[in-house]
């Protein structure tokens, strides 16, 4: 059996396991450590009690772990396992443990166990060689980091720059598998067709006007997402030129929020009673602006599809960038800094163009223009989007796990024949 240790039920990792229940041919069960999810619950960086309104504990095999009684899956000394991994191993006869990354110490021990007890670990984490790390945390990290690496077998690498981030860690190249970050593209696509027809409803129901170039951003209102950024962009002078106007939608919530409003003309605000403002202050100065709120999975396919591209403009802190798998996936261009892991992967096979340097609002204007002229067609964003879905990541499970249970078998084998 093949035991995959994940910190709680996660809207982008369920569908994978769910595939995997309904392919068959491998035998799994996840391990949780923690039910954050599952039921409302507060999320600090939204600043809003929210579940995910998906089947996450449906459709696959899984069980609940004990850790510590204070646990916090956002906290890496906060989610610790109480109990010993050996005699669960036994039980179900695991051939290999998939662990969801290092960013707990439930992670590490786990790792630490089956290496114990010669269990062969997966691991699947999200860091790449974009991310900038303080001259002084580099000699530790390289420590801590080669320590754990050492004890696993396989690399399940989720993009190029992760990749590259394992080499530089000296993981060699038969070590790697490719496992690609994605969502449920097809689960997004219908979504987004059946919305489509009524596409004007929709952005009349935000108060976006017909005929506007509506820009979205979807995701945390935080530092890192650097939703100024879009903000600063619009106010380039080629854009005003451009003769069409320019409307944005943001999707979420958080603590920059209040500083958000304040920097647009807001047309509509769903946290506001779900009204169109009639106090819209026409002056031009600001940019004209509609806020969503926080959409639920279900809820999301609106935004892209009232949406005409949608920017994610984060630092290096955004390992991948989800998100644009569901936009692209739903038919939306995205732009992208330089500084988000998908960015190689899902945007620069579109048009190069569609990048720009991580805090370069001019750049960001231009590659606006570039899409306003030139937009993507929506096959061929969901013919590269397609390549980052769950059925290569299920091949690549099956090879894995089939290979590993040859050896456990090659091994054992000997010691059984040698009763007889």
């Amino acid at each position: 059996m093949l035991a995959i240790l994940s910190t709680h039920p996660i809207q982008y990792q369920v569908p994978l396991w769910q595939a995997l229940a309904k392919e068959g041919s491998v035998p799994f069960e996840v391990w949780y450590l923690s039910a954050h999810g599952t039921e409302p619950s507060y999320d600090r960086q939204f600043d809003k009690s929210f579940a995910w309104d998906l089947e996450i504990l449906s459709g696959y095999p899984h069980r609940f772990l004990k850790v510590n009684s204070d646990a916090n899956v956002s906290s890496f000394s906060k989610l610790r396992m109480v109990e010993r991994l050996a005699p669960l191993f036994r039980e179900k006869e695991v051939s290999a443990l998939w662990v969801q990354g290092w960013n707990v110490l439930a992670y590490w021990q786990a790792v630490r166990q089956a290496h114990a007890t010669g269990v062969p670990v997966w691991l699947r984490g999200e860091s790449n060689d974009l991310a900038i790390t303080a001259t002084w945390k580099r000699p530790l990290k390289q420590l801590l980091l080669r320590q754990l690496f050492g004890r696993v077998s396989k690399f399940l690498y989720i993009g190029a720059a992760n990749r590259r981030f394992y080499a530089n860690y000296g993981v060699r190249p038969e070590q790697l598998s490719a496992a690609p970050y994605c969502v449920d593209n097809e689960r997004f696509a219908l979504q987004a067709d059946s919305l489509r027809p009524g596409r004007e409803d929709v952005r009349r129901e935000w108060g976006i006007p017909d005929g506007a170039f509506c820009v979205l951003f979807a995701g945390k209102f935080i530092d890192k997402k650097r939703p100024f950024d879009l903000l600063h962009a619009l106010k380039d002078a080629r854009l005003a030129q451009q003769g069409r106007p320019l409307h944005l939608l943001f999707v979420g919530s958080g603590e920059l929020g209040q500083p958000l409003r304040d920097a647009c003309q807001v047309v509509f605000d769903a946290e506001a009673g779900n009204h169109i403002s009639a106090q819209v202050n026409d002056s031009g100065t600001l940019p004209r602006a509609t806020f969503a709120g926080f959409l639920n999975q279900k809820e999301i396919s609106e935004a892209y599809v009232a949406a005409d591209c949608m920017v994610l403009p984060s630092d290096h802190r955004e390992t991948w960038g989800l998100v644009v798998n569901e936009a692209m996936a739903s038919g939306l261009p995205c732009l992208v800094s330089d500084a988000c892991g998908c960015a190689e992967d899902l945007v620069a096979p579109i048009s190069s163009q569609f990048l720009y340097p991580l805090g370069d609002t001019s750049a960001l204007a231009g590659a606006l223009l570039e899409l306003m002229r030139r937009p993507p067609s929506i096959s061929a964003l969901r013919e590269q989007v397609n390549k980052f879905d769950l059925e290569a990541t299920l091949k690549t499970v099956n090879k894995l796990f089939h290979s590993a249970s040859r050896r456990v078998m090659d091994a054992t084998l000997p010691a059984v024949l040698t009763r007889y």
